[in-house]
């Protein structure tokens, strides 16, 4: 049955979404510096005649950054995408895409003006029937190549500037596995050394929006694949578990009977190979990873190194996460205090939000406590449990969001490590986003999470309680006020007629001016507190 579902959605194929665009990837692109493919609904380059964008300059952030990476010009990820690209597609309204043919996220439609809110459930409360399909729909994305994508085997240099492009095919799920080792992979500096204090993905503000970006760009691709436009991504919602709840082979994969590092031949994972595991051997070779298949999936859940990560998560490390008023502070890397992105990365005490590095907490937790593929950084991404855990991270930080209603501006703008900063352009995602443009709710990009969802105001009394909330929160100020004011104005009153009584009636000229009653009641007077 598995196979005949295969092939119908194999037949069903739509083009992906990414990284280098294929259009993009030859000799003229990279010579010209220049990716503004034609949009297939009219001909013209970023869909100008219909006016969905324009190519145009890309618009590279000044804004100064961290100590964390001493270097300049060493690096293709710098300043990205200027190394390959200079001039992009700029898209207009609700368009998005690297030829402006997509709608941005939260929309559809023909021209994008649909809003839609789609949402996220526990993968617990699945039913057999749906689970089996987002199982399905993961080995179809391993076993289809993307269409529209293809990535990098060497860098720009090795590229000899564009002259010689260094490009191949890949499967639409290795494609954002390899999207994740190259955002955190370590800068080559030439002969044996390297840099590895870089990573434009984590340790640091845009961890979280960046894992934002990518989750949707996963989901809408399993979306165009398969043709199920209402897919979601589910969640694992690991809060007090006492063990690993989807490894089995009902879920992501059970044990091995023989091999407790490697996964159940009962699982569909366990012929997988995983790809970018190796990065000593790149580093060694000044080379890329290139995608090819490095062996199977490993994992031994909860053999972990317990002096490093004693226990998964529990509620009240999630909670106390929550509280943390601070997005981002101090050196905003892996050593911020009090951050609540620090401490939901999982870099400090879940129980102090004290940098401490040598534990793993919350979100890092759960990657050591799998001690195999997924506890890697760079190749991270080759256990699909990975998807399921970012998205209950994800939840979190919309949780967070939610309470604090942060302004754009709580984003740092500058002085984060490398490319980080709110206006830096997210390594590698071509079409372009910055990272403030996914520091924002949830639903403002499509989505909702089930266990987050309000029920709906089923009065008018249900709409006004959220203000009288806030009106009972300031009411003693307000009576205060009222009280000073009264006193204030008694006072005066008292003042201006003790005046009256002792000096009689006075000329004209040195009458009080008065408001004529009229113009009295018209007038506004507001209070500052």
């Amino acid at each position: 049955m598995l196979p005949f579902a295969l092939g119908f959605l194999l037949a069903t194929l739509q083009p992906s979404h990414g990284q280098f665009p294929r259009v993009c990837a030859n000799t003229q692109s990279l010579l010209s510096k220049e990716c503004c493919p034609p949009w297939d609904g009219d001909g013209s380059p970023c869909g100008q005649l219909s006016r969905r964008g324009s190519c145009q300059n890309i618009l590279l952030s000044q804004a100064p950054l961290g100590p964390q990476f001493p270097f300049s010009g060493v690096d293709d990820r710098e300043d990205w995408p200027s190394v390959f690209y200079n001039r992009t597609c700029r898209c207009e309204g609700n368009f998005m895409g690297f030829n402006c043919g997509e709608c941005k996220f939260g929309f559809s439609g023909l021209n994008c003006t649909e809003r839609q809110v789609r949402t996220r459930r526990n993968i617990f409360q699945l039913t057999t029937s749906e689970k089996n399909k987002f199982l399905a729909y993961l080995n179809l994305a391993k076993n289809i190549p993307s269409e529209d994508y293809v990535i990098a085997t060497g860098t720009y240099t090795q590229m000899n500037n564009g002259s010689n492009p260094m490009f191949r095919d890949i499967n639409v799920y290795d494609l954002f596995v390899w999207m994740h080792y190259y955002a955190s992979r370590d800068t080559l500096l030439g002969g044996s050394n390297v840099w590895r204090d870089v990573d434009f993905a984590h340790e640091a503000p845009g961890f979280l929006p960046w894992h934002r970006a990518f989750l949707l760009m996963w989901e809408r691709q399993i979306q165009r694949i398969t043709g199920d436009e209402n897919f979601t991504i589910p969640y694992w919602d690991w809060r007090d578990a006492e063990d690993c709840g989807v490894c089995n082979d009902e879920y992501m994969g059970g044990r091995h009977p023989t091999n407790p590092n490697l996964l159940s031949p009962g699982s569909i994972f366990s012929s997988w190979q995983v790809i970018c595991t190796r990065s000593e051997e790149y580093n060694s070779q000044e080379a890329l990873c290139s995608a090819t298949g490095e062996g199977p999936i490993r994992r031994n859940p909860g053999n972990n190194d317990k002096s490093r990560t004693p226990r998964l998560p529990s509620s009240a490390d999630v909670e106390f996460c929550l509280s943390l008023t601070q997005y981002e502070s101090g050196t905003m890397d892996k050593m911020a205090n009090f951050s609540f992105r620090n401490t939901l990365e999982g870099f400090a005490d879940p129980q102090t939000a004290i940098s401490n590095p040598a534990q793993s907490s919350l979100h890092n937790a759960l990657h050591i406590y799998m001690n195999g593929s997924m506890s890697q950084v760079q190749g991270s991404a080759n256990d699909p449990i990975f998807v399921i855990h970012h998205a209950f991270v994800d939840s979190i930080f919309e949780r967070w969001l939610r309470r604090h209603r942060p302004m754009l501006e709580v984003y740092p703008a500058a002085n984060a490590p490398i490319g980080h900063n709110r206006e830096n352009y997210m390594v590698p995602f071509i079409p372009l986003y910055r990272n403030g443009e996914f520091f924002k709710p949830s639903r403002e990009l499509g989505y909702d999470y089930e266990y987050l969802q309000e029920p709906a105001l089923e009065s008018f009394q249900d709409f006004l309680a959220p203000y009288l909330q806030q009106a009972r929160q300031i009411w003693p100020w307000l009576v205060g006020a009222a009280v000073f004011g009264g006193v204030v104005t008694a006072m005066l009153t008292g003042l201006i007629r003790a005046c009256r009584k002792k000096k009689g009636t006075t000329s004209s000229e040195t009458q009080p001016l008065l408001v004529e009653s009229e113009d009295y009641n018209n007038m506004t007077y507001q209070s500052n507190f």
